[in-house]
């Protein structure tokens, strides 16, 4: 598959008049009234962890790959607005930071209502985790942080730690699928997990994909017929990444926490490296407003800074427009 590659942020074009943002990834979006919306991760200068910003496009805009706007602070236009202060949660998230963002909507039982709510991943001690998985939650005028995660690592197989949130509702079910273990470690499962709240009362609770395969996110969005999926295949190890690094495009009847259900994968980016990035993850699927059977895939990205500094990689967000694949369940 083809498709075209937008650069939307990367640190060596600076953020603007923002002097604090050091970089941004991690992207999740959404349209919220007539306004898209994206949140992401952000590195803040003179800010704890990992913090997360939003951006927007304007007002009645369609979802374009471009014109995306970091939100500043209300109080000083130099400096990014927080989605959320840790008043609640920093006792599980605050040192770690909060990584991987996942918006959805979705029904709550309890409290008969609809919620809008921002899953993701949090660590209490270390920015490479342990991790468990929690939420912000919209109250009407702000996203309000919870003081405990909803979802922590319990199974052998998950090793303690569980990351990047992929989140949807559907049939009356909060419906998640995770990575489990660590980067660090070379062990990479992914699973999945259903609630009728999105809060407790996980069940379902199983291994979706194993580690052999390397799959470090699923996003599953409803789509034309059924459901359909964007996932990233990474690489961590010594050596040249195989050729199967990079992204996939998947669909399937139901939002399946089978991947035997889920059609023939059809890689719809590689690893090649284009200088603002080399390789993919964490996607985030839409379906375009303007381009019939189009789709819009926001991604994160790396590169080396080559400064020979202790970490010595640049996040930079993008997105890949590009037309939609078809298989044996595309209409």
């Amino acid at each position: 598959m083809t498709g075209t590659e937008t650069k939307v942020f990367d640190p060596a074009d600076g953020f603007g008049a923002l002097a604090d943002v050091v970089e941004v990834s991690d992207p999740t979006v959404a349209k919220r009234g007539n306004r898209w919306w994206m949140y992401g991760a952000s590195e803040v200068a003179g800010r704890p962890g990992i913090q997360l910003v939003s951006a927007s496009l304007p007002d009645g805009a369609p979802l374009s790959a471009s014109g995306w706007t970091l939100t500043p602070d209300p109080q000083d236009p130099h400096r990014v607005a927080l989605l959320a202060g840790q008043a609640n949660s920093h006792a599980w998230d605050l040192q770690g930071g909060r990584h991987c963002p996942s918006y959805v909507r979705g029904w709550d039982p309890d409290r008969r209502e609809w919620v809008e709510r921002i899953y993701y991943a949090g660590a209490a001690e270390h920015l490479w985790g342990p991790y468990t998985i929690g939420y912000l939650e919209w109250d009407g005028t702000g996203w309000i942080d919870q003081p405990a995660p909803v979802f922590t690592a319990s199974e052998e197989w998950e090793r303690g730690s569980v990351y990047e949130p992929n989140l949807v509702y559907a049939d009356g079910l909060w419906r998640l699928w995770y990575v489990a273990g660590s980067n660090q470690s070379g062990y990479l499962a992914h699973g999945y997990a259903e609630s009728a709240n999105g809060r407790t009362g996980w069940t379902a609770r199983r291994m979706f994909i194993p580690p052999a395969r390397r799959v470090f996110d699923f996003c599953v969005v409803p789509g034309p017929a059924g459901y359909e999926a964007v996932f990233s295949r990474v690489w961590v190890g010594q050596g040249a990444p195989p050729a199967e690094t990079g992204l996939w495009w998947s669909s399937a009847a139901e939002p399946s926490s089978d991947i035997d259900h889920w059609s023939a994968p059809v890689q719809i980016m590689s690893v090649e490296d284009r200088g603002w990035h080399a390789g993919a993850w964490k996607p985030c699927l839409r379906f375009s407003e303007t381009v019939p059977n189009g789709l819009l895939v926001f991604f994160s990205g790396t590169y080396s800074r080559n400064d020979g500094s202790p970490f010595p990689f640049v996040f930079t967000t993008g997105c890949l427009e590009l037309e939609r694949p078809r298989n044996s369940n595309s209409p």
